[in-house]
């Protein structure tokens, strides 16, 4: 049987389905055009090793689910057993069906009872190949399912690994090394994918970076206990392998139970922008409305609310612009700081002693939409809920466990518990018309019940915000773990952003928010206007520079309105503004990365679908070795055409020392446009705006 072609969205996947074998896929990548048959087969001859005495040391191509009876001494594709026996399935005499960019296979290990089916998919629009398998118990006993991974080959030519690392208020930090022999493994196990996810893995050409050299990546579409793992065998075979880390015992088949795998989702592009744009197109394929621009109270009041308080700040939030007011985390019963009440979910009469139902109504007087803090999962061991109902808290038996930010995790799984936090969440947005929920998770899942219960927890999560949404139409979602400590496809499937990081110094954010958009578009990403004095970090900048970094996301203010002087008002105002005009452009275009050769340097923008026009933002931020900067070219235009390239300056005009093109513009094609690059301070940064004429 000749191999089949999957195409969509400018990729190609090769697999091949011969031999009762389970899917082996040939070639993932840059679209192949139209091959008729000849062609596929002779693609297929091309990609059989030679082989010398043993076949077990020339596995490829190996299927996507990796068997040890095939030879395969690698990472496992399926672990389980029963009570030791069955434990090594050989899954054949598969059959295939196509529909479209859709790819069906079923197969069955007859002396065992188990069948599997496994599921490859090219998504139209973006390109994106997904995959997952389901496994069924046919037999009589059960069977314990201990791991199941799915992998997709890179060719040989992927010889450095690229993931990221990170902590709470640092995240997304890169990290690369050479693809040597072995396995490169990183594993998320606390109940959330954490603050140092790597959020993908990627292999590509050696050097490879924004605009250039080949690069593949794995992505694991699961909010929970995961590892994602690079491995090159001694025979050659590259390849990204992506699956849930279960616990003991999370996963028993009894006879006619099914499990299935999550989406394992895979990009490819020239380029880390490529790649990443291919996630991109894939989440905005959601429609979504334009991203109201938000005031968030957290940085101006934090636990101290009152009435005239918050009112007094929406107003000023609304004379800047704003059109969400987003009321954090200190409004529920006893809530004076973090250390009690989570979990009571119920408004504070001490401080809200006509409850919040006037403030939510000004704040829709002013022409803003209402949104609340809640921590749906999490509770303090002094609270109401934890003294009513100590079983409702998770632990594995040893007690509660550690404490993390004073808070323990509530057993969604129990039916009651769950009901409880639906019923409350439920009633508050009906009663005060909450369009938006910033939803919280500050804890991570370290003893999650008497018998394991992480997978279950992260599914009642998904429950339960799928049924708030179905119950109130058009409520939006912020998935927020102490910042980016949940950051993936499983929940944004229900969440209309993340919070990338509890940071908010434009320093840091600039890197934060450029590595999580390997995954996650600028809308997607919450990006706000902090306090002169960051909180998490205490560096000091300038209010442009603040607000140059949350202009390209969903973009927010937490300056304390109340104490700010009328300058910052007025520059504040403006940002926004100027953020309103180009929201479409922002939250639409390509975003791009020019590869500059100075890291002191970053150039970086959005450059709309069509080419028309761009944003650019320029920013020093170190001090460089080689002074001045030289001349920089803008990524992502069209070489043919003409554009008009100007400095705006929605704020004033920073310091440093500007060329002179900068004070008139220049006209030039692209292929030609190359300018001076200004020359900065440190943690200062200058916007260009580009337009084809």
């Amino acid at each position: 049987m000749n191999p089949i072609h999957l195409r969509a969205g400018g990729t190609s996947v090769v697999v091949a389905v011969d031999g009762g074998r389970l899917p082996r896929v040939l070639h993932w990548g840059p679209d192949l055009g139209d091959l008729g048959p000849g062609a596929l087969a002779d693609l297929q001859r091309a990609a059989l090793p030679a082989v010398g005495d043993s076949a077990v040391t020339y596995p490829q191509p190996v299927p996507v689910l990796p068997q040890l009876h095939e030879g395969w001494l690698g990472r496992p594709g399926i672990v389980g057993d029963s009570d030791g026996r069955r434990w090594a399935p050989y899954f054949r005499e598969a059959g295939h069906t196509v529909d479209g960019s859709v790819l069906r296979s079923a197969a069955r290990d007859p002396e065992f009872g188990l069948a599997i089916e496994v599921e490859i998919e090219v998504l139209p629009g973006s390109g994106l190949v997904r995959q997952r398998a389901r496994v069924v118990n046919e037999a009589a006993e059960p069977y314990r399912i201990g791991s199941l991974e799915l992998a997709l080959p890179v060719p040989p030519e992927a010889t450095e690994i690229l993931d990221l690392t990170g902590r709470w208020a640092l995240e997304r930090v890169p990290q690369r090394r050479p693809f040597q022999a072995g396995e490169w493994v990183r594993a998320s196990r606390g109940g959330k994918p954490g603050l140092e996810h790597t959020l993908l893995l990627a292999a590509g050409e050696r050097g490879f970076g924004f605009r250039r050299g080949l690069v593949w990546a794995t992505h694991l579409a699961w909010s929970g206990n995961q590892v994602l793992a690079a491995e090159l065998t001694p025979a050659g075979t590259r390849h990204l392998a992506a699956g849930e880390a279960l616990l003991p015992g999370e996963v028993v088949l009894g006879p006619g139970e099914s499990f299935q795998s999550r989406w394992q989702y895979g990009s490819w592009g020239d380029g880390l922008d490529e790649m990443a744009g291919r996630f991109h197109r894939h989440l905005r394929s959601r429609p979504r409305p334009p991203r109201p621009v938000v005031l968030n109270t957290w940085e101006a009041v934090y636990f101290r609310h009152d009435l005239d308080t918050l009112v007094a700040l929406a107003e000023r939030g609304a004379e800047l612009g704003a059109e969400r007011f987003v009321l954090d985390d200190g409004w529920f019963l006893g809530r004076r700081d973090d250390t009690t009440s989570l979990g009571d979910w119920t408004v504070d009469p001490d401080v809200w002693p006509d409850g919040l139902g006037p403030l939510a109504a000004r704040v829709r007087e002013l022409g803003m939409d209402f949104g609340l803090w809640f921590e749906p999962e999490m509770v303090n061991l002094d609270s109401d809920l934890a003294r009513r109902h100590p079983d409702w808290v998770f632990e594995a038996g040893h007690g509660p466990g550690l404490p993390s930010r004073h808070q323990h995790v509530l057993d969604l799984g129990h039916p009651e518990a769950y009901a409880y936090v639906f019923e409350r969440i439920s009633g508050l947005v009906a009663a005060l018309e909450i369009a938006y929920i910033k939803w919280d998770h500050n804890r991570y899942l370290l003893d999650a019940g008497r018998r394991p219960g992480v997978r279950r927890q992260v599914e009642q999560v998904y429950r339960l915000m799928a049924g708030l949404k179905a119950a109130h139409p058009g409520l939006e979602i912020e998935s927020c773990a102490s910042g980016g400590g949940r950051v993936d496809l499983g929940v944004l499937e229900f969440a209309d952003r993340i919070w990338p990081s509890d940071c908010n110094d434009p320093h840091e954010r600039l890197e934060i928010q450029r590595w999580t958009g390997l995954l996650v578009p600028p809308e997607m990403q919450g990006t706000h206007i902090g306090a002169a004095e960051s909180h998490t970090t205490h560096r000091v900048h300038p209010l442009d520079y603040r607000a140059e970094k949350a202009l390209w996301g969903h973009l927010g203010v937490e300056v304390n309105l109340l104490t700010a002087d009328a300058e910052t008002l007025s520059a504040l105002a403006r940002w926004v503004a100027f953020h309103k005009e180009h929201r479409e452009l922002l939250h639409s275009g390509d975003v791009v990365h020019a590869d500059l050769p100075d890291p002191a340097f970053r150039l970086e923008g959005v450059v709309a679908a069509d080419r028309s026009e761009a944003l650019y933002a320029f920013s020093v931020v170190e001090r460089p070795a080689v002074w001045p900067p030289g001349r920089i070219a803008f990524p992502g235009l069209d070489d043919d055409r003409t554009y008009r390239v100007e400095a705006v300056y929605p704020g004033s005009v920073p310091g440093g020392v500007l060329p002179p093109w900068q004070h008139t513009g220049v006209t030039l094609p692209g292929r030609a446009l190359r300018v001076e690059a200004p020359s900065l301070d440190v943690d200062r940064s200058v916007l260009f705006r580009v337009v084809a004429v």
